[in-house]
């Protein structure tokens, strides 16, 4: 099981590029793919979910050309896009059984998964109530719930965790980690705590370009002793943060303690923390932007 991205590139209008000469190959496992907003993100989700095509470059899923034969992949990819709609006036077990209906699921095996996933992201209780009448975060739940229907082999998130509460958000998590060892899971977010608690390898997208890939691990070692705790003075932080980059800010009784990342230490009294995958993916992006300016 095998997905290969190869130089990817979209432009919209003629002049505005979302990707640009995108590579990445993927194994089983969950990829966290980070980004801030804008960063092209959505745009590499939509054509890995064979709904846009790219300008550039070629997406393969286990050999076979997406853009060519988009059925190969479709008939085993989930996908939960960022924007998910849903019929208001059709039940959780109606618009379900539509869409397994649409996926080509027989009736009795759609309605013993319908059950399975309703349990799952915890909307058994009122899978009779109209989808109209349901929050956000329930809906986003029936989201996951077709995303999953027909049990696929690569699966798509797109801010999955958006309007989700604390308790939802974990129970997802740990869905994601419990999918990953059989299938090519890709979360797509800029939240990092939901990378950091379910991601097996992390790639780090800016301004349309792959920033790094790697292991969680190996990202935090390349900021080994370059993560600082400094104290500074309310009013000295507007000019630090002019000079450094700094990830976090904690005001105290002594001062205000600021997260730096910095490979020396950023003033007198500063002392190395252990980084975090916030401070990474801060770095990165940070790095990937001066060196655009350049």
């Amino acid at each position: 099981m095998r997905l290969e991205i190869q130089n990817l590139s979209k432009q919209y209008d003629g002049k505005v590029w979302a990707l640009r000469n995108f590579t990445l190959a993927l194994g089983p496992g969950v990829l966290g793919l980070l980004g801030p907003n804008g960063a092209g993100k959505s745009t590499l989700m939509r054509i890995l979910a064979t709904i846009a095509n790219p300008t550039e470059g070629v997406v393969r899923w286990n050999g076979t050309d997406i853009a060519q034969q988009p059925d190969e992949l479709r008939g085993v990819l989930g996908y939960l896009p960022q924007d998910f709609g849903v019929y208001p006036n059709l039940n959780a077990v109606e618009f379900l059984e539509y869409l397994a209906a649409v996926k080509g699921i027989g009736a009795a095996a759609a309605r013993r998964r319908i059950e399975e996933l309703l349990a799952l992201v915890n909307l058994t209780d009122v899978r009779k109530r109209p989808l109209g009448g349901y929050s956000g975060g329930m809906r986003q739940r029936v989201g996951i719930a077709q995303a999953l229907l027909n049990d696929p082999k690569l699966l798509i998130v797109d801010e999955p965790t958006a309007g989700l509460d604390p308790e939802e958000r974990v129970r997802f998590r740990n869905l994601l980690s419990e999918l990953s060892g059989e299938r090519i899971v890709i979360l797509s977010t800029h939240i990092v705590s939901d990378v950091e608690a379910t991601a097996t390898d992390i790639a780090i997208v800016s301004r349309g370009r792959l920033v790094t890939h790697a292991a969680p691990e190996a990202l935090l070692a390349q900021l080994d002793r370059k993560v600082w705790e400094w104290v500074v003075k309310s009013e000295e932080l507007p000019a630090a943060r002019q000079r450094f980059l700094i990830s976090t800010v904690t005001r105290r009784s002594d001062g205000v303690h600021a997260r730096v990342v910095a490979d020396a230490p950023p003033g007198t009294g500063a002392q190395p923390v252990p980084p975090t995958l916030e401070d990474a993916y801060l770095d990165a992006v940070a790095g990937e932007r001066r060196t655009e300016g350049q």
